[in-house]
């Protein structure tokens, strides 16, 4: 049941002070140190903010599509490394369980990730298989009642906090295609799992990427999500919502570079007058808010037809491609619009710069939403 609207917007204006008071003045810190202050992670778990996808029933607070990309365009508005924290418990991690899951599974499970007892780490993307997540190699072979994995999984965000993984493993080794794929919900600390270093990345110090390394692993057949081979459809699924989460982020970050840009181009002077005054400054925020506003209604309308029940595969793709291509545009223009300010670190932009890159690539590159809205469009037409 979607909030109220007086609920929803007290929960927008309490994320919104939240973001302002808290993650705003602690971004340089949580870039230098690498490093999410664990007050802040504390006061994420007292929002709730680790379940808010997550149903009530289990101790989340079960909010809609429309509304989970209402408090994430707030996230949106400081340093994508905070909205990391909790974004694996939020989607990837987590849906699949909420999705496919048992009654008993969920019930061990999910309240710890409600809560932020728990973090969930989503584990499809390979050394071998990225943007082609049906190629992956990862095996768990049957054995009775368990299944032994084997392979290595990787730049698998929050992995070196993860209490638990949803993995996508091939069971069935003559299938090389998706057929061959089963979800499993496995515990980070069943023997035969290693964590990898986390890598060094472009941006979004505070947020970390791991391997993960499975050597015969035993993993209970009790771990499964959903049936045997039904893999591939439980990571499409969950990754429709997740296209839509990362796009709700990406308009909220669009937001602050041209909020931040607005306000420079006030204050900065040259040839006698403000920047503002200069009409080709001008232009550049005027294409910025024109396409941050365009993302914006795209993530709302791909949310609620969500909601309704509606099969947004494409929308979401749309949505996703659009917004992640849009934002790393916006934030091209705010170093523009700063100049030398810009490429120095210290007002920030740069680092948005280098935060936004990577949301091109994870959730499906802008190539795979490109072949995900075509083949859609052409299945319609057929």
């Amino acid at each position: 049941m979607p909030l109220d609207i007086e609920t929803r917007n007290e929960l927008i204006a309490t994320v919104r002070r939240f973001v302002s008071e808290r993650l705003v003045p602690n971004e340089d810190k949580t870039a230098r140190d690498d490093l999410v202050p664990d007050a802040i992670v504390a006061e994420m778990r007292e929002l709730g903010l680790f379940g808010i996808s997550i149903p009530t029933e289990y101790g989340g607070l079960g909010l809609t599509m429309e509304e989970e990309v209402l408090v994430c365009i707030e996230l949106g508005q400081t340093s994508p490394a905070f909205r990391s924290t909790i974004g694996t418990n939020v989607g990837i991690g987590s849906q699949g369980l909420v999705m496919f899951g048992r009654e008993d599974q969920k019930r061990e499970w999910l309240p710890k990730l409600a809560s932020g007892e728990a973090i969930a780490s989503f584990c499809l993307t390979e050394p071998g298989a990225g943007s082609d997540a049906a190629s992956l190699r990862t095996t768990a072979i049957r054995k009775g009642d368990h299944f032994v994995v084997n392979g290595t999984k990787r730049y698998i965000t929050n992995a070196n906090k993860a209490s638990v993984f949803t993995l996508m493993a091939r069971t069935d080794p003559a299938n090389k295609g998706a057929g061959g794929i089963t979800a499993f919900f496995v515990p980070a600390n069943l023997k035969g799992i290693t964590i990898g270093k986390p890598d060094r990345k472009m941006g979004q110090q505070g947020a970390h990427i791991c391997d993960v390394i499975f050597e015969d692993c035993h993993v209970p057949a009790s771990c499964m999500l959903g049936q045997e081979g039904q893999g591939f459809r439980v990571a499409m699924q969950v990754l429709d919502r997740g296209r839509l989460h990362i796009s709700a982020v990406c308009v909220g970050v669009s937001e602050r570079l041209i909020r931040d840009a607005v306000k420079y181009a006030l204050e900065r002077d040259q040839f006698g007058q403000k920047i503002a005054e200069f009409q080709l400054i001008q232009a550049m925020l005027a294409d910025s808010k024109t396409e941050s506003y365009a993302a914006r209604c795209m993530v709302l309308d791909a949310a609620r037809k969500r909601d309704a029940g509606d099969n947004v595969t494409m929308e979401a793709a749309c949505t996703k491609y659009f917004a992640s291509e849009m934002v790393g545009r916006v934030a091209d223009r705010a170093v523009q619009i700063f100049g030398g300010a810009g490429y120095v670190t210290d007002y920030g932009v740069e680092r948005f710069y280098r935060d936004v890159r990577i949301f091109r690539i994870y959730e499906g590159t802008s190539q795979v939403q490109q072949l995900v809205i075509a083949k859609n469009l052409l299945k319609s037409m057929g």
